[in-house]
């Protein structure tokens, strides 16, 4: 009788889980992954699983423990803490809202009403690009090419000089020539067209970029790590051709590799 009448009582906790919560349980998981991407991304990751084990031990002893004193030092640290996470990570909420207002299925369906042609048509802007590379490459010439991808580029083509121009593997080598004026900064390049030269890009700090990398791959991964972008490094020491997309690189490109990274994303 003592046994069925805990089991009578304990019964609603396990039968009170439904659909509700289990699509709860999965949208919670879903934003932790992409937080800690974002954050791993970003270098911050260290500091994302300290936030985690904070919380954990705040649910310890304000939910589980109920001390009153110490629930209350950590409730009023939590409350705190909101608006120091907000002024701490404001350039990776900025990159979070930039994503959600610029995602890919949006871009896709804003081609389609602009007509715009699909990918072969991607392959004839892209020949350009890797055929200068090549070229830069074997000159030993440097280079830094950010292409935009769904997250917009507008802060920083206002940092250079406007071109607005077509696709061309002999203009974008006058670029980076090494007595033009804006062979120091970067070319972006924008809806297929050459928007800005002579840009500024974020220099990233992350100690696991290999140091013999320059301030070329340093300027490539912070606009790589803060947006989409793919950005195409040419070594001016080297002349090898390297690719930061999403806080990694790619060293040492072939032609073949170059062209499969700017049509697909990947190798």
């Amino acid at each position: 009788m003592m046994l069925a009448s805990i089991l009578l009582n304990a019964s609603p906790l396990f039968f009170e889980f439904g659909l509700k919560d289990f699509i709860d349980i999965v949208l919670v998981a879903l934003l932790l992954y992409y937080v800690y991407k974002l954050m791993k991304v970003s270098g911050s990751i260290r500091i994302f699983t300290g936030i985690l084990v904070f919380i954990l031990i705040w649910l310890v002893v304000t939910q589980v423990l109920a001390m009153r004193l110490l629930g209350s030092i950590f409730n009023t640290l939590m409350n705190v803490g909101v608006l120091a996470l907000i002024i701490l990570f404001q350039d990776e909420i900025r990159r979070f809202l930039l994503t959600l207002g610029s995602h890919r299925h949006f871009s896709a369906l804003a081609r389609m009403f602009r007509n715009e042609k699909n990918e072969g048509n991607d392959h004839e802007k892209i020949m350009p690009i890797v055929m200068a590379c090549i070229s830069m490459g074997k000159q030993k010439q440097g280079a830094l090419i950010v292409m935009e991808r769904d997250i917009p580029l507008e802060d920083v083509v206002q940092t250079g000089e406007v071109i607005n121009a077509n696709i061309n593997q002999r203009l974008i080598e006058n670029i980076f020539f090494k007595n033009s004026p804006l062979h120091d900064g970067a070319l972006i390049i924008s809806r297929q067209r050459l928007r800005a030269a002579g840009c500024i890009l974020p220099v990233s700090h992350d100690s696991t970029i290999p140091k013999y990398l320059g301030l070329r791959h340093r300027a490539a991964m912070g606009i790589a790590q803060e947006t989409d972008a793919l950005v195409i490094v040419v070594s001016e020491e080297t002349g090898a051709i390297s690719v930061a997309h999403l806080g990694k690189f790619y060293l040492r490109l072939n032609a073949k590799e170059l062209e499969s990274m700017l049509v697909h994303g990947h190798k």
